[in-house]
């Protein structure tokens, strides 16, 4: 059976997750030195749980007999801004959603691996939904009100 789909498109998220997961853990770090604890820890424990994704990717990769790459990562800025940053990284969720949907049936011949990026997916959409919400919530009681509950 040929995996190069699937270890092309596993390779793909464990670069582009470590990237994402390490600008998430900077970013906390920078809301809870802004006296924003919620908000920074909320970013500091996405860095573990997109962690815990990197290692399922890899985990599959090994499994099929294939070694995981440290690929480099792209210079990213970092924001000290909450509402411009949930903004930014809504657009990037937004694009990486849509980037699983399109990629999901190309594993339709490697299930193990379709279930796992499935999974993946799933999770993306959660996160995508709980940055909608709060920019909505910023909407509705303003942002110094939002920025109050994320101390």
């Amino acid at each position: 059976m040929d995996f190069k789909t699937s270890l092309e498109v596993l390779q793909g998220i464990i670069t582009e997750l470590t990237e994402g997961a390490l600008v998430h853990k900077m970013q906390g770090q920078i809301f809870k030195s802004q006296g924003f604890e919620k908000l920074g820890q909320k970013y500091i424990d996405h860095f573990g749980e997109e962690m815990g994704w990197v290692e399922k990717c890899a985990d599959r990769m090994l499994d099929l007999g294939h070694q995981p790459q440290m690929q480099g990562a792209k210079e990213r800025d970092l924001i000290e801004d909450a509402e411009a940053y949930i903004k930014a990284d809504l657009s990037i969720q937004r694009s990486g959603v849509e980037t699983l949907y399109k990629i999901l049936p190309a594993l339709s011949c490697d299930p193990t691996t379709y279930d796992i990026v499935k999974a993946y997916l799933q999770d993306e959409e959660e996160d995508l939904y709980w940055s909608e919400n709060q920019l909505e919530l910023i909407e509705r009681i303003g942002l110094q009100n939002w920025l109050i509950r994320q101390m």
